[in-house]
């Protein structure tokens, strides 16, 4: 007969490998002769664990008795050490002193303790939206696995791409929101363990490619600079790794390397557009951005500057030209007000210059519009007038006078027409247009 009032439930209920459990039986008559126990789902000589004589206290192990087990006076079943093999069902069978038998079933499962599982990957370290995330969670136990993100538990999004077992996680076209620290964890209600930290890396960029001045973005501005003034300008981009830099000035390639570029003494020849390339190596993209550097409108306005300021009978001299037009097509220089016969030299659109009927043989002209006078005599002193003329038609004229100093030593040809003693050169400047 079945003894529906017989109950059987381990203590502890979640017993841990290695616990010492016993299978408390509640709802036994009073009048018990013998207790046999069962291993197993039925009431088979092969799964008897041991039969127990209450008047006696005699007991007869089974072909199932592990060597662990003990039945107690009361009729539970101790177990000692239990181990994952001692999971199952357990079946007590009584017989009263009416000869009847009554049968009671319990179930004991007994959790392993974890060892931490192993995480690998297909990679560690991929390009964004183009590379396939692959984690596997590898434990030689069956318990069930959940993952982690830098310590915490997964986004939702990235828990869409697990396998119904929660071994593997797959990500297609990874982001760079998903780089980092992930730990797998397999558990049951006696234990948990966590594998080490798997570190992944994506690459990504560059993007926002910008030059600033002084921690301002300029990308796409103009820059304005005083004379001989020096500038610095930094690349940034968003970027991993960091990204490699080209600088480029006028579309001529500058300098690698450095996320910087100095730029020194600044002189119309340093007018132009300056360009960083932002190289990313292992995504293999680039971005760029580029920013326009002028000389302010006061430096751009043309002066004549004679080097030296103080020149001598016997030296020479160059009327050095700052700011000269960057769109000139010709230059003219006179030996006092700009007629045919006054003009030294003239400066052809070709960029060869041919002299002109007051042109003494010492005079040289050079790109820049600037004038060489060579050794020098007191006759040279006086006005000189530079007339440039532009693609766009554009006249200016520039006036300078210039003052040769006596060499030393020397006797005066006539009196001279102020206090004795050298005089700095003067530049008058006018422009016309």
């Amino acid at each position: 007969s079945a003894g529906a009032e017989i109950s059987i439930s381990p203590e502890p209920a979640q017993p841990a490998e290695g616990d010492n459990v016993t299978l408390v039986v509640r709802g036994l008559s009073g009048d018990v002769l013998a207790h046999s126990w069962y291993a197993g789902p039925t009431l088979s000589l092969s799964y008897l664990v041991a039969s127990y004589i209450v008047s006696t206290g005699d007991e007869t192990p089974g072909p199932a008795h592990t060597g662990r087990e003990a039945v107690r006076p009361d009729g539970s079943l101790a177990i000692w050490g239990v181990l994952p093999r001692h999971s199952g069902p357990y079946i007590l069978q009584t017989l009263n002193r009416q000869l009847h038998t009554e049968v009671g079933y319990g179930h004991v499962q007994v959790y392993e303790i974890l060892a931490p599982p192993v995480v690998t990957a297909n990679r560690t370290a991929l390009v964004e939206h183009r590379d396939t995330l692959r984690l596997a969670c590898s434990s030689p136990s069956a318990a069930e696995a959940r993952w982690f993100f830098n310590g915490d538990t997964l986004p939702v999004a990235v828990r869409l791409g697990l396998s119904p077992d929660g071994r593997l996680l797959t990500r297609p076209g990874v982001r760079r929101e998903e780089a980092g620290a992930y730990q797998c964890e397999v558990w049951n209600p006696v234990s948990a363990s966590r594998s080490e930290p798997l570190n992944l890396t994506v690459y990504f960029g560059p993007e926002r490619v910008a030059i600033l001045q002084d921690s301002t973005a300029r990308t796409g501005c103009t820059i304005r600079l005083d004379l001989n003034t020096s500038l610095t300008l930094r690349c940034v981009a968003r970027s991993c790794p960091e990204p490699e830099y080209v600088w480029a000035f006028n579309g001529r390639a500058l300098q690698e390397g450095p996320d910087h570029l100095d730029i020194g003494g600044m002189t119309s020849a340093q007018e132009g557009t300056y360009t960083c390339i932002a190289k990313n190596p292992k995504t293999l993209l680039s971005g760029s951005a580029s920013v326009v550097v002028r000389l302010s409108a006061a430096a751009v306005s043309m002066m004549i500057v004679p080097v030296p300021a103080t020149p001598t009978e016997g030296q020479d001299v160059t009327l050095t030209v700052q700011g000269h037009p960057k769109d000139l097509l010709v230059y003219a220089w006179y030996r006092g007000p700009a007629s045919e016969p006054n003009r030294l030299l003239s400066q052809l659109p070709s960029g060869n210059w041919i002299a002109g009927p007051a042109h003494s043989g010492r005079e040289v002209g050079f790109a820049n519009c600037s004038l060489l006078v060579q050794k020098l005599n007191l006759t040279d002193a006086g006005r000189y007038m530079l007339k440039t003329v532009t693609l766009q038609g554009k006249t200016d004229t520039l006036e300078v006078e210039l003052q040769v100093a006596r060499e030393r030593g020397s006797l005066p040809s006539h009196p001279p027409d102020g206090p004795a003693g050298t005089r700095e050169a003067s530049a008058i400047s006018r422009v016309s247009v």
